[in-house]
């Protein structure tokens, strides 16, 4: 008879935060498999692997509610996640995903943020999650199919909206991907793509989340000024459909609405009252995506995180491109075309008041195929636990640490995740309270974060000693009845 006071790893005398948001307390952690075994005074446990804890906190892993990391699923370690505790990843966001899409021709912007078009080559949603049950990546995945990428494969042009048979494929095509295991729709109406579908063309959409027990989630419409009728836009769409929306990285965008966020945010927590909605943000004062000319005007400062025609001058500010060719920033933006940037458009007293809300997740919002990326890849969430949790106070570690566990993995339906509980998914986070914190700066943004010691995911070593172990023990998580 197997001894049932053995385990294979024992984390010991480790302060828990255990993702329900109350003070941390001292105990031992025991995992079989990929499950959570036990919590408690484990001293008369044995253990193949045994983990003093004494210092140390250990937390669930941290769910990242808002990436592009569809294709960096598949070919690379994923250190820039592992290396910040983060264990499970929600892909597909701002309308654009990988699947469902075969292109021959260049993807257009922002799709072209996910990969070129050989990387979109999986024309239903299951060849894309037989592709990630294949190769499995090193962190968990849910994954969002995202409207712009339906719009891309259904349209021959893009700067209308879809018709009747258009939106029927399209219709088709989502229905494909909810029952291969997608956790829902993603819309980013504020690109190119999608600018030009109606509120009518994506509740046409949006009708068919619910009986899959699935959900919404939008890059508004407008996130400067016209953000209060973005809102109301996103929630209609919600109550049209009768399912939970999570607006995206919630912010208030351009000089012009600075300190905007009270009025914002107001008004979000009083609809709250009425439909189910969550929001999430990324601990950062400067947006990232596709460098466009019309945009340029709205940030003081621009950096260029990578240019097709003139690679040379990524991680470059706008300004200063402009001035050596002799030109404005704006004609500068079109001749670095296709091309990513950073914009220095949002107001740091913004951000703490969107962070400080009680409700918000944390999502980094990295674009990992940027050549020179936004920081906030590498560093988000050990930079609300060490900046903006420790440092400046903005709430306790413990909320912090509920804000990237519990909270997300309630609000997308990750049963038995995010959360130090008996049963559990083994998916944890071992740091050092008192020194951990971003290091990745927009100076040089590939940095590991310190304080963070070991990483595991489904009970498998990820990251361990400062770097990754090679291991991929994730796994596609697909689409369970939402909560």
């Amino acid at each position: 008879m197997s001894d049932p006071n053995a385990c294979d790893l024992l984390i010991q005398r480790v302060s828990l935060f255990d993702g329900s948001g109350t003070p941390p307390y001292v105990a031992d952690l025991a995992v079989t498999g990929d499950k959570i075994m036990a919590t408690g005074d484990l001293r008369n446990w044995s253990a193949r692997e045994l983990v003093d804890g004494r210092g140390l906190a250990l937390a669930p892993g941290f769910i990242d509610v808002h990436t592009h990391d569809d294709r960096a699923l598949l070919i690379g370690d994923m250190a820039n996640k592992t290396s910040q505790g983060v264990t499970s990843v929600v892909t597909g966001n701002c309308g654009i995903s990988l699947a469902p899409l075969s292109l021959r021709a260049a993807p257009p912007p922002p799709l072209d943020l996910l990969g070129a078009h050989a990387d979109y080559r999986y024309s239903t949603f299951a060849d894309y999650m037989a592709a990630l049950d294949r190769q499995p990546p090193a962190v968990n995945a849910a994954c969002l199919v995202g409207h712009s990428t339906l719009r891309v494969g259904t349209m021959e042009r893009l700067d209308r909206p879809a018709t009747f048979d258009e939106i029927a494929a399209m219709r088709a095509c989502l229905q494909e991907a909810l029952d291969a295991g997608a956790i829902g729709l993603s819309t980013g109406l504020d690109y190119q793509p999608a600018a030009a579908a109606t509120t009518e063309e994506v509740q046409a959409l949006a009708e068919l989340l619910k009986p899959a027990g699935a959900i919404h989630t939008t890059h508004m419409r407008s996130e400067g000024d016209h953000v209060i009728e973005a809102m109301d836009e996103a929630f209609a769409i919600g109550r049209s459909a009768d399912v939970p929306v999570v607006i995206s990285h919630f912010k208030v965008h351009g000089k012009a609405n600075f300190g905007r966020s009270s009025e914002t945010l107001a008004k979000f927590d009083a609809q709250r009252l009425q439909q189910p909605l969550s929001l999430d943000a990324y601990p950062y004062s400067a947006s990232s995506t596709v460098l466009k000319s019309q945009w340029v005007g709205e940030a003081p400062k621009v950096m260029v995180t990578w240019s097709v025609p003139h690679p040379e001058m990524t991680g470059r500010m706008l300004d200063d491109i402009a001035a050596e060719w002799g030109c404005s920033q704006e004609d500068a933006a079109m001749k670095l075309q296709p091309a990513g940037a950073v914009y220095f458009a949002m107001d740091e007293a913004d951000v703490r008041r969107i962070l400080g809300y009680p409700h918000t997740m944390i999502g980094s919002d990295g674009l990992p195929h940027d050549a020179h990326p936004h920081p906030r890849l590498w560093g988000s969430f050990p930079r609300v636990l060490g900046h903006y949790a420790r440092e400046v106070g903005l709430f306790p570690m413990e909320e912090a640490v509920r804000r990237m566990t519990s909270l997300p993995a309630e609000r997308f339906g990750l049963a038995g995740r995010g959360r130090l509980k008996q049963s559990y998914a083994a998916d944890l986070v071992l740091f050092d309270p008192r020194s951990v914190k971003d290091r990745a700066t927009f100076e040089n943004p590939k940095q590991a974060s310190e304080g963070i010691v070991a990483v595991w995911v489904n009970g498998k070593a990820v990251w361990r000693d400062g770097k990754s172990t090679g291991a991929r023990p994730g796994r596609a998580l697909r689409r369970q009845q939402m909560h």
